[in-house]
């Protein structure tokens, strides 16, 4: 039986405010947010990750995301997801999984939230990419999202702003009736 759950993907480079806007959308809407997985994994390393360890991520970010869909919930955001990690593994190992490819095309997800580029690149102890490197992979991120013919908006704004702009996306995509008046 196909889950009636409306999934939205929230993505985009390094620093552009995916894991707060996932949990802000979350919040206003009394739905669950799927969390980045990737940065508290990394982050718990007590060494460089490789290859083995980015296959742990996309594994479980595919286990997280199954597990989530089950519970049959109206909305799920996730908080950036398998482009990114397909792209990880192409920049930073120049191969991909082979099943990786076939998972990403088999999983459902109603809209994809591109944090744009226009909040500061704020780098800490997991960040990797600001300058003219996030730029790319931005970019990048775009073109792997249309590849797959999945929809995406484009949210930016600063802070409140950005929250505002991404319910109205929701919204214009269908994902989410209108309030009425």
């Amino acid at each position: 039986m196909e889950s009636k759950t409306r999934t939205i993907v929230i993505t985009g480079a390094e620093s552009t405010g995916k894991s707060e806007l996932s949990q802000l959308l979350s919040s206003h809407y009394g739905m669950p947010c799927l969390p980045e997985f990737a940065r508290e994994y990394v982050e718990n390393l007590k060494r460089p990750y490789n290859y083995s360890d980015v296959e742990t991520i996309a594994l479980k970010q595919i286990q997280q995301f199954d597990e989530m869909k089950e519970k049959g919930y109206p909305l799920l955001f996730i908080d950036t997801w398998l482009i990114i990690t397909k792209i990880w593994f192409e920049e930073v190992y120049d191969k991909v999984p082979g099943w990786l490819e076939p998972e990403i095309i088999k999983r459902k997800v109603d809209l994809f939230l591109v944090c744009d580029t226009d909040l500061p690149w704020i780098p800490d102890n997991v960040r990797e990419n600001g300058g003219e490197k996030r730029k790319y992979l931005q970019q990048r991120y775009l073109e792997t999202i249309i590849h797959y013919g999945f929809q995406y908006e484009i949210v930016n704004g600063k802070y409140e702003k950005r929250f505002n702009n991404a319910v109205r996306l929701l919204v214009q995509a269908g994902i989410i009736k209108p309030i009425e008046t």
